[in-house]
């Protein structure tokens, strides 16, 4: 009888402080790619330049044994310092930032403003016939706006990925 508890997808955050140097974030991914794991997002950033560290953050999704198989190996990576799953670890705060570009006249335009003012999207630049808007927050509110401005006349989109800690004074 299988265990649908166990079979469940999930989507998990894990946060990997690696060493600083060429070719480790083609080992992370390998790894995901040549075992068939989806990577929903991935960001990577020198975080000490001192101790030549740097974290990788990556979203994924998987029953739970896939997460620890995950987990696992890429724990057994040689560059790899220490990986937490954030998505166990408790409270996390997690952020994305989008670039979203709309093009439009008349009402499309000021409509577009009005819907950027209700999510706090910043204007960080402008034509006579475009916007292009800057906003942070979750996935799911990146994904909204942006949703919301497909309708208005969107041209282009950037995201950066999420980006996330571990609430409380406890470091990586």
């Amino acid at each position: 009888m299988p265990n649908d508890l166990m079979d469940k997808i999930e989507k998990h955050t894990i946060a990997v402080l690696v060493d600083n140097e060429p070719g480790v974030l083609a080992r992370v991914i390998g790894l995901f790619s040549g075992r068939g794991y989806n990577i929903e997002s991935l960001t990577v950033s020198e975080i000490d330049k001192e101790n030549n560290l740097s974290r990788i953050t990556v979203v994924t999704s998987g029953t739970p044994m896939i997460i620890e198989q995950i987990k696992a190996q890429l724990d057994r990576l040689v560059p790899v310092h220490r990986v937490r799953d954030l998505s166990d670890d408790g409270p996390s705060v997690e952020r994305e930032l989008a670039l979203v570009k709309v093009s439009g006249a008349g009402d499309m335009r000021t409509e577009s403003m009005r819907i950027a003012g209700i999510y706090n999207a910043r204007v960080v630049d402008t034509t006579l016939t475009s916007f292009i808007f800057e906003l942070t927050g979750t996935a799911d509110e990146l994904s909204d706006f942006i949703s919301l401005m497909s309708k208005l006349g969107m041209v282009e989109v950037s995201c950066t990925g999420v980006v996330a800690m571990s609430r409380g004074p406890n470091g990586f």
